[in-house]
């Protein structure tokens, strides 16, 4: 296989099938040939990154992330693109350990925002563990936006999207989730993260708006044109 891209996934494994559909779909091809060679590692036994974030017991997910990024390297490919918002924590910490790079979801969607709302409020949407790393925070304010983290209940409701439903593998519950919309909105977010891949799953199955900006769908975009091909 020439120059593949390694996907590591199974975090959850219903993110991983959808952002390889993300980038099928949007890869310009007219046959088989002209798609992206990719290495898929579903690693659906890769410990739980919140509750290790949590608990400040960092080994297993950092060990299991760096073996399945060496086997990547070792397969060939050329990037890494991996299809879990919190697990970047764990990310920035393997990657020099790897001689090959990371498609960074957080920096590359933090820059997304920037240009659809320059200077703007821009919610976050994630897993108590991401919200605690501060590393969508960091990156917005980096873009010179301004990042908005929803108060404890709400955070609590999006916890329940995320675990209690898409993870759960039940469909996402309408009325939490316009508790959380409307958050979101009465802070005055011109644009919303969503930053878990449960809930890129949601947009997909509910079709949500462009006010909601989905880092998966932004790196399913890095990925294509690190590849040197052409997005639809």
């Amino acid at each position: 296989m020439k120059n593949p891209i390694g996907i590591m996934g199974g975090m959850g494994p219903m993110a991983s099938q959808l952002f390889y559909k993300m980038v099928t779909e949007h890869t310009v091809a007219e046959k088989d040939q002209d798609h992206i060679n990719l290495v898929i590692l579903s690693d659906a036994s890769m410990p739980d990154r919140t509750s290790a974030i949590l608990s400040k017991e960092y080994d297993g997910p950092y060990n299991q992330m760096l073996e399945d990024a060496k086997i990547l390297e070792q397969c060939g490919c050329k990037a890494i693109a991996i299809t879990c918002n919190t697990a970047h924590f764990f990310a920035d910490m393997i990657k020099d350990k790897i001689e090959i790079p990371i498609i960074h979801m957080i920096q590359e969607t933090a820059a997304t925002a920037a240009s659809v709302c320059p200077g703007g409020v821009v919610g976050i949407m994630a897993t108590d563990g991401t919200v605690q790393t501060g590393l969508y925070q960091k990156a917005l304010t980096q873009q010179g936006l301004i990042p908005f983290a929803p108060p404890e209940d709400i955070q609590k409701e999006v916890m329940y999207q995320i675990y209690g439903r898409i993870k759960n593998g039940q469909a996402y519950d309408p009325e939490s989730w316009k508790k959380i919309e409307t958050c979101y909105k009465e802070a005055g977010c011109q644009s919303v993260l969503l930053a878990c891949t449960e809930l890129s799953v949601i947009k997909a199955d509910e079709g949500l708006d462009d006010w909601y900006i989905d880092p998966m769908a932004t790196l399913a975009k890095k990925l294509i044109e690190f590849a040197g091909k052409e997005y639809k």
